[in-house]
């Protein structure tokens, strides 16, 4: 297989000698179909074995090796050298702390997760003996694209309004709680709503699209939140300007 010199600058820090982050250059041989998380791979195995970042899968499935490459939100693992010419630039998603080198903490988009519920809730008890919550193709169509969502976080990276309010609850929080709102099976849409209807919700989206472009998945969490502004609408008119409250 035919190879090719890769140039990486890649961000660099330690947080138990660096007091700022600064970016150091590697030049590897890698295969011109590889992908730059195999670039950060070599440079780890032959050059320098202290660098830090995080990968599982090589297949953008897991989700967890999402980087900023020349800018751009991306999965390393999806990011083919063949699409960059010159130096490429490596940093950690961009809008979270960074722990080390290429690793960002988490901790924010797991808590808002936990906040929106992200699971079936039952509408009623059922017992195993009733069998199965069944659906139709096409209640299960409804929500399905939504369902695809890997937990990358590139749509918080690429997201201005998360950048500048960070209580925002942010595109993939708020998609699954939607997803999980249009199942049929599923009885936990009022308390999702208390959250993601919220000024922190979904009424700090500015539909700036970013989310939708790098999402490699193609959930389409733009769509997702702007049909929860929809039916978020809805639930004002029917609570505010119908009699009985709409019931």
């Amino acid at each position: 297989m035919k190879e090719r010199l890769v140039q990486l600058e890649v961000l660099r820090y330690n947080p138990d000698t660096d007091t700022t982050a600064h970016f150091q250059r590697y030049e590897v041989s890698c295969p011109e179909e590889g992908v730059v998380l195999d670039a950060l791979n070599k440079i780890k195995e032959t050059i320098d074995p202290t660098l830090n970042y995080r990968w599982s899968c090589h297949m953008a499935v897991c989700g967890s090796c999402g980087m900023m490459i020349n800018g751009e939100p991306k999965l390393s693992c999806h990011a083919f050298l063949r699409e960059y010419d010159g130096v490429i630039r490596v940093e950690p998603l961009a809008h979270f702390p960074v722990e080390r080198d290429l690793v960002t903490a988490p901790d924010d988009f797991i808590e808002k997760l936990k906040r929106v519920k992200p699971y079936l809730i039952p509408k009623a008890p059922k017992p195993i003996s009733e069998g199965e919550y069944l659906q139709t193709p096409a209640q299960l169509k409804k929500y399905h694209r939504f369902t695809l969502c890997i937990n990358c976080m590139l749509c918080y990276a690429a997201c201005p309004e998360y950048g500048l309010t960070p209580k925002f609850i942010g595109p993939a929080a708020i998609s699954l709680a939607h997803r999980y709102n249009l199942d049929s099976r599923d009885g936990g849409r009022d308390a999702r709503q208390e959250v993601i209807a919220s000024k922190e919700g979904v009424w700090e989206c500015t539909f700036v699209g970013a989310c939708s472009e790098v999402c490699p998945v193609h959930v389409d969490p733009a769509s997702a939140l702007q049909q929860v502004k929809i039916a978020s609408s809805i639930d004002w008119i029917k609570e505010h300007l119908l009699p009985g409250g709409g019931k």
